[in-house]
């Protein structure tokens, strides 16, 4: 095996070539450059690449070995000992070696990392590395590769609905990407307000604060967000989630969504539209994006995060044509695009049909675990209601007026199961109804299972139930 490693040594040195090559791998290792178990070069292979005597290097190596740094086994070669170095416990992370309860996580996040289609993507990524050209493996165009816009906007008009050409589409760097460009772009209009809805996502409230804009709560009831209250506001762009409105699960009624519309036109201003779970929703339920209504007005947003894995980074804008050239010039001026063979990976995915195979097992697996939480819920958790039953990655649970929020927080974390509160969630303090956000998206089914005894034991010791 041919190892490589950055080491040098000084042939000016006064110091033995030999002592010089000892202290190098002795720094290296206590300063943790070579972690423990790291194979090391032969001595042959090492003495080669420095241009030094064999011997010199079986002599650093004897001695190290001797100082318990490294180990040489007949056979496997020599490696950094693993007790060479004691690793300092990081503060943020806990220590490998101290037991830790079970615990079971329901709070919102994505699918459980199994349900990635790990062979498709392999297939799909050796298939693109294998026929790549000059072309395929150079830099990408800023907005993605002209092929994988092309996938794309057909793919997303087949089955979304959504209105829009190659070159009004770009790629990003996940959603968090094309957020950050829009919110430029409408700062650079004059906007330092953006509409989001309430409840929704803080980190995304964060997000957008960072970008230089000031996100107003529009809040939100079982039709979807209230467009009199977003009226009402005086912004002119709004974030929303119309598919399966995070975290309430409800999706933006017809009505709902002609109003957006409407709003958007007369105060010329714009929707931009997160339908990152939208291929989660039961198919009976799915509307057509809100951006087939106005391509004008509406900035369609969509990511593999929620579907894939957020590992991939791949996200995408269908940008109405007045911000197009805006957005392409603020991208431009950042970075020089996402990865070219994901993008094509991706595209191949879709065009042999591995993508949709894939969408219908995930959304039937998630289909599976809500029926579950629904049946859960109806017999065990009397005197709450399941919002948003029919899409989304998590649950809304509705709390009895009586029933202390946190205090089932707290029961719940007792039990060693991780769950947070509907105000969590939201942006304005009110007195809104007490709730639970139950994920059940992220778990296997024994752990979502033991999650929900555990939701239910809180909740009864909280309200006093036997």
């Amino acid at each position: 095996m041919t190892l490589n490693l950055s080491l040098s040594i000084d042939g000016q040195s006064r110091g033995t070539l030999a002592v010089q090559l000892r202290n190098a791998f002795r720094t290296q290792i206590e300063e943790g450059a070579l972690r423990p178990g790291t194979r090391v070069p032969s001595s042959r292979q090492l003495a080669a690449d420095l241009g030094v005597s064999r011997s010199v290097v079986v002599e650093a190596y004897e001695q190290l070995c001797a100082e318990g740094y490294l180990v040489s086994q007949h056979g496997s070669g020599t490696s950094v000992a693993a007790a060479a170095r004691a690793d300092v416990a990081s503060a943020l992370t806990p220590d490998d070696h101290t037991p830790a309860p079970a615990v079971c996580d329901l709070r919102t996040g994505s699918p459980h990392d199994s349900t990635f289609p790990r062979q498709d993507w392999i297939r799909a990524v050796s298939a693109v590395v294998t026929s790549a050209g000059r072309r395929e493996l150079g830099y990408a165009p800023p907005s993605g590769l002209p092929v994988v816009r092309h996938t794309l906007a057909g793919y997303l008009g087949r089955v979304r609905g959504v209105r829009t050409r190659p070159e009004r589409l770009m790629v990003t760097s996940g959603f968090a990407q094309g957020l950050a460009l829009l919110c430029r772009v409408l700062r650079d209009r004059g906007h330092d307000t953006l509409g989001v809805e309430d409840p929704g996502h803080p980190g995304e409230w964060e997000f957008v604060a960072e970008a230089g804009l000031r996100p107003v709560g529009i809040p939100v009831d079982s039709d979807g967000i209230r467009v009199d209250a977003l009226a009402a506001s005086g912004v002119r762009a709004v974030l929303v989630t119309p598919a399966s409105q995070f975290p309430t699960g409800v999706t933006l009624t017809a009505r709902r969504r002609a109003q957006l519309v409407a709003w958007a036109k007369e105060v010329d201003g714009y929707v931009i539209e997160d339908d990152f779970d939208a291929a989660l929703v039961a198919p009976a339920h799915r509307l057509p994006a809100v951006q087939s209504l106005a391509p004008d007005r509406v900035v369609y947003a969509g990511s593999a995060s929620k579907v894939l894995t957020p590992a991939l980074r791949l996200g995408w804008l269908a940008i109405p044509a007045d911000l197009t050239a805006p957005v392409e010039r603020i991208r431009a001026s950042w970075d020089i695009g996402c990865s070219g063979l994901e993008q094509l990976a991706f595209a191949r995915l879709i065009d042999t049909g591995a993508f949709d195979r894939h969408l219908r097992r995930l959304g039937a697996d998630v289909q599976k675990r809500r029926q579950a939480v629904r049946d859960f819920v109806a017999g065990h958790l009397p005197d709450v209601t399941l919002l948003g039953a029919n899409g989304g990655l998590q649950a809304y649970l509705l709390l009895p007026a009586r029933c202390a929020e946190e205090a089932v927080v707290h029961a719940a974390r007792r039990r060693s199961v991780l769950v947070r509160g509907g105000r969590f969630y939201a942006l304005r303090p009110d007195d809104r109804p007490p709730a639970l956000v139950l994920g059940y998206a992220g778990v296997r089914g024994p752990e979502l299972g033991r999650g929900l005894a555990g939701i239910a034991a809180a909740y009864r010791e909280t309200t006093g139930r036997a």
